[in-house]
């Protein structure tokens, strides 16, 4: 898609807005349970709202159920995500694999962008999840692994991961996926 393209996406009027204030409540759970199409585990707290105050994109815990989760962000926007879906059919992530196994520059971005992340997962853990998660012997699930949970830093898995974390803080996959769609990554 191009540019011009953006204008006929469902949704694509809609800008992302911080929310740092919006509260858990039944209400905000049932909106996003039918965002989801299902309960939402582990629900923290609406990272980002569209200009209308929807849920865009949620952070989960990292300990859910007692298990790790190091998927620390997640798009809820069904818009966005049926849009993502179309780019991954079409091809998107080896194409931009291709252009990130060419290019020095991206490769140690990305390598950048997902130790990032994981510091940020790691401050919002309490310090009695970092103490379980260590006892358990489950630290490393979340310390050595990245931006949608991956472990190896220079591979593209999911472009829904990465334009949550995006949508929260800027990265190097986020910012080429906003280039192709025409969109200022300074307004995200």
């Amino acid at each position: 898609m191009n540019g011009s393209d953006l204008q006929n996406e469902p949704g694509a009027a809609r800008l992302p807005v911080a929310s740092s204030s919006v509260v858990i409540s039944a209400d905000v759970i049932t909106q996003v349970h039918g965002l989801l199409g299902r309960e939402p585990r582990g629900l923290r707290a609406i990272a980002v709202c569209d200009d209308q105050g929807c849920p865009m994109v949620i952070r989960v815990a990292s300990l859910v159920d007692g298990k790790p989760f190091p998927t620390l962000f997640w798009l809820v926007d069904p818009a966005l995500s049926l849009r993502l879906d179309r780019e991954e059919a079409a091809g998107l992530i080896a194409e931009f694999q291709a252009l990130v196994d060419q290019t020095e520059s991206l490769r140690s971005q990305m390598v950048d962008d997902h130790h990032r992340h994981i510091r940020l997962r790691e401050s919002y853990l309490s310090a009695a999840e970092e103490s379980q998660l260590k006892t358990r012997g489950q630290w490393r699930a979340l310390s050595e692994r990245g931006i949608g949970g991956i472990g190896n830093f220079d591979r593209i898995r999911c472009l829904h991961t990465w334009y949550a974390a995006h949508l929260v803080e800027a990265n190097t996959i986020g910012r080429l996926i906003d280039e192709r769609w025409g969109r200022d990554s300074s307004q995200v």
